[in-house]
């Protein structure tokens, strides 16, 4: 993914995660549990955490090895949305109507391993090479 299209993902993403926290705060606020929009809230943190943590893989640039950066980038991205996507559908899954949601709670520790990896390939990609 060349460097102008992963400046847009962030764009992006970071727009979503501020659109999230605000539905949630506004509107979900009155519609939620408490307990419900503390799941919510917690997939909007991990949200931006991982959006800043690709800007911040983009910014050290030439630092780390180019794959590394780009399967980071890749694997927080799935990480976004399979952590993410899956609790802000769960905290939602009445307003939403979702009938068949027991298949979300696998995914979201599955977007905490996509993390994780993330992490991971970001710190092998700072090792030189043997």
């Amino acid at each position: 993914m060349k460097e102008r299209n992963q400046y847009i993902l962030v764009g992006i993403l970071g727009a979503l995660a501020v659109i999230f926290g605000a539905f949630g705060a506004h509107f979900l606020k009155e519609q939620l549990s408490e307990k419900l929009l503390s799941t919510f809230q917690t997939g909007v943190q991990y949200h931006f955490y991982h959006t800043l943590a690709i800007l911040g893989v983009i910014a050290i640039g030439n630092r780390i090895k180019a794959k590394s950066s780009r399967l980071s980038i890749l694997l927080f991205s799935i990480g976004i949305i399979c952590f993410s996507g899956s609790l802000y559908l769960l905290a939602c899954r009445d307003l939403i109507g979702l009938t068949f949601y027991q298949w979300l709670g696998p995914i979201t520790p599955i977007g905490g391993l996509f993390f994780i990896a993330g992490w991971l390939c970001l710190a092998l990609g700072f090792r030189k090479e043997v």
